[in-house]
């Protein structure tokens, strides 16, 4: 495990207390840790728990992100900082599927040559040699995003957390509520909650983050077949319209499918986590066009989670309007982890040296949009 890079900072470092161990909240306190600060993280239910948006078995990284430079940027640092523990990443590729216009995955391709993420264009008969076990009908454009790969998300967590605690930061499993925060347990205060930033921030945030219920199945492999492992099989976007993702199977847990279209609205603390009949549908549908070899493919496991969508998709970093010693850290909109270690690096050095917030994640913003936009239109 490689060790990482201080947050530099001269003169006497504050005390912090970090609300939230998912994955915004445990790089933050590490990095504010490895920076020398007296550093206190709370969950109230650990590291990846179930109800938590950090939870579950896998996330996506992958640095299309349109024009977004700042977005792109981050990923680069963040591969980067996930090199800490090469055993959370597997990389797999990730191959766009488009139904229709390929602009979005077009109008990043500069930014990516620039910044060192190769990006394949490929014909359908390319694409039918390499993976036979797709089929492509209805595919107009193929783009393979050779870096891309699948992050340990529940154990990332965990592990950012035990490195924490290795180097002399303090963790509870403790659960905090709206109130008055004393000044006498810390300097600085950071919420990074995830689905209940609103909860405890009414004023500030409300509904302004909104918890959507997502719903992602693993479907078993025939015995004895390589076809669907990492190596073998990429991430696959299928982008039409209606935006479904896949992620080979790299854990033994199975194949995994979910539709990144914004669910119901969930409560993150009550809600009943079964997988819905009509979700399951939606997979099947998918898996019998596009992978017709596992249309009949058991269900093996599944998981209910949640997105904590911002109001335009970015996330959210800034300070408390009324409390300067309060920052907010949110807004993931299911895209969020693959960031994450850059973002707590962002929010220890917004904490330690004042580094200037990108303003699209500034509180402000919010006020000026309510549009709406999936994990992969970022």
């Amino acid at each position: 495990m490689a060790a990482l890079p201080l947050v530099a900072q001269s003169g006497p470092k504050p005390r912090v207390v970090v609300i939230g161990a998912g994955a915004f909240g445990g790089w933050t306190a590490l990095h504010l840790r490895n920076a020398g600060c007296e550093v206190t993280l709370l969950d109230a239910w650990g590291p990846g728990n179930a109800r938590a948006s950090s939870g579950g078995e896998t996330r996506v990284i992958r640095a299309v992100y349109g024009p977004d430079r700042v977005y792109v940027e981050m990923v680069r640092r963040a591969y980067e900082l996930w090199a800490f523990d090469p055993s959370l990443y597997v990389e797999t590729g990730a191959l766009w599927m488009n139904r229709g216009d390929d602009a979005y995955v077009r109008s990043s391709l500069a930014i990516l040559d620039e910044l060192g993420f190769p990006v394949d264009k490929l014909t359908i008969a390319e694409g039918k040699k390499r993976w036979p076990q797709i089929d492509f009908r209805g595919v107009k454009s193929l783009w393979l995003e050779r870096r891309a790969g699948a992050l340990s998300a529940r154990r990332a967590c965990q592990v950012v957390r035990d490195a924490f605690v290795a180097a002399g930061g303090r963790y509870r499993t403790e659960a905090v509520k709206p109130g008055a925060m004393p000044s006498e347990k810390a300097d600085v205060y950071v919420f990074a909650c995830g689905p209940w930033l609103g909860r405890l921030f009414p004023d500030v945030i409300g509904d302004r983050v909104r918890p959507t219920r997502q719903e992602v199945f693993y479907f078993g492999t025939p015995a004895g077949s390589d076809r669907y492992q990492a190596g073998n099989c990429p991430i696959w976007i299928d982008f039409g319209q209606r935006i479904i993702y896949g992620i080979p199977d790299v854990h033994g847990r199975g194949f995994k499918v979910a539709d990144d279209t914004r669910g119901a609205l969930i409560d993150p603390t009550a809600a009943r986590r079964a997988p819905s009949e009509a979700a399951l549908a939606r997979a099947r549908q998918l898996l019998a066009e596009r992978f017709p070899e596992l249309a009949q493919a058991p269900l093996v496991a599944s998981e209910v989670c949640q997105y904590e969508n911002s109001p335009d998709g970015n996330l959210i970093v800034d300070r408390h309007p009324h409390a300067a010693n309060v920052w907010l850290v949110g807004g993931g909109s299911g895209h969020g982890f693959k960031l994450s270690p850059a973002v707590g690096e962002l929010v220890a050095q917004a904490i330690l040296s004042g580094r200037e917030i990108p303003a699209m994640f500034r509180l402000g913003r919010l006020q000026k949009t309510e549009k709406r936009k999936t994990q992969f239109e970022k």
